[in-house]
Formats: C-alpha cells, sequence, structure tokens
C-alpha cells in the first residue's frame, strides 16, 4: 500500500511541476513578445522623430 501512495504522490507531483513549469514557460514568452513590441514601437517612434528633426532642420536652412 505504502508503495502505490508513493507512486500516486509521485505521479501527481511531476504533473504539477509540469503544469507550473509550463504555465511559466507561457508568461515568459509573453512577456518577451511584449518586450518586443514595445521595443519596437519605441524604434518606430525614434525614426519618426528622426524624420521630423530632418524635416524642421531643412525648412529652417531654406528660410
Amino acid at each position: 500500500m505504502v508503495k502505490v501512495s508513493t507512486f500516486f504522490g509521485m505521479s501527481v507531483g511531476a504533473f504539477l511541476f509540469w503544469e507550473t513549469m509550463d504555465k511559466i514557460h507561457v508568461y515568459i514568452a509573453l512577456r518577451q513578445d511584449e518586450k518586443k513590441e514595445r521595443m519596437e514601437k519605441e524604434d518606430e517612434i525614434r525614426r519618426v522623430r528622426q524624420e521630423l528633426l530632418q524635416q524642421a532642420k531643412e525648412k529652417d536652412s531654406y528660410a
């Protein structure tokens, strides 16, 4: 009986471990995706800002 209960306990423990690892993996992947998207948005903002500054400098040089 002890062997059966030990086996059952270890099986449940392994299942809980793998489920937890899966949830952690999904959480990390989502955070990486959010970070990547945020960095892409910041790069786009920098690019547009540089273009606007360049256009402003060109207008100043013509005036």
